[in-house]
């Protein structure tokens, strides 16, 4: 057992710091793993996690560097993220298992599905991938990370988030969470492999500048079979108004997938 870790049924044993479960549900069927946006938290699916069935179990992930793991250093790379995420995990898994990451937390999550013991059925029932680029299509934005510049692209992300930007003590403390989660996509290189053996499903804001449903719909490349993509109402935060939707769909589709165990 790690030190410092203890039995949590995700796998044999997880670092307690890294997974949030807002609603346990011990006997569900099947469990979800969601990996938050660049400066969000596992917070952000709070809200799914009481609206998607009893059958299924949400299991955020909480990234270093933010709320109650302020004073841990982040990862170097985002690669090195999803690694550390998998090491509290600890696979294979106990029960079938999804990966959901939205804009960020979709490389990540991805990048996380490729570092699985390599095999045929994947351990992963599937992975979701929300509001984000296909990783080969990503190129960098030349942030100079500025509180400006900032404030600037989180006003046009919009969302609940973009709020931050109007009050300065909240902004002083997602200013540097959202400043490091962006040099850490800055810095992201995908490097070319074999695709995922599992699904990859897309969900896209019909609204979304940032991440369009066709740009969505470029990630038919990094997974088997051809890549459907969701679009809800809404933009880049969909979720904040399409919740209900959101649930539904991925209650739809977790429960037609041949979902497997590792």
């Amino acid at each position: 057992m790690v030190p410092g870790s203890t039995v949590n049924g995700m796998g044999a044993v997880a670092r307690p710091r890294w997974l949030r479960r807002f609603v346990p549900r011990p006997g569900a069927r099947l469990r979800l793993l969601c990996f938050p946006h660049a400066g969000g938290a596992a917070s952000a699916f709070h809200g799914l996690a009481r609206a998607l069935p009893e059958e299924i179990e949400v299991v955020a992930v909480q990234y270093p560097g933010r709320q109650d793991r302020l004073h841990e250093p982040v990862p170097a790379g985002l690669a090195e993220l999803a690694q550390e995420v998998l090491r509290a995990v600890e696979a294979p898994f106990d029960r079938p298992t999804a990966f959901f990451g939205h804009s960020m937390g979709a490389l990540v999550a991805y990048e996380a599905a490729r570092r699985l013991e390599p095999r045929f059925p994947s351990p992963l029932a599937a992975l979701f991938v929300s509001a984000c680029k296909a990783p080969g299509e990503r190129e960098p934005r030349g942030f100079t990370f500025s509180q400006d510049e900032m404030r600037a692209y989180l006003g046009e992300l919009g969302g609940a988030g973009a709020r931050a930007v109007e009050d300065e003590e909240l902004w002083q403390l997602v200013h540097p969470v959202l400043s490091g989660d962006l040099r850490l996509t800055e810095r992201y290189r995908h490097v070319a492999g074999a695709p995922l053996t599992c699904p990859v499903i897309g969900f896209a804001g019909e609204s979304d500048a940032a991440a369009t449903p066709g740009d969505v719909a470029l990630w038919g490349d990094y997974g088997i079979g051809k890549t459907e993509v969701n679009v809800l109402p809404g933009g880049h935060f969909y979720y904040e108004q399409s919740l209900p939707a959101l649930a539904a769909e991925l209650s739809r589709r977790m429960g037609e997938l041949p979902l497997t165990r590792g």
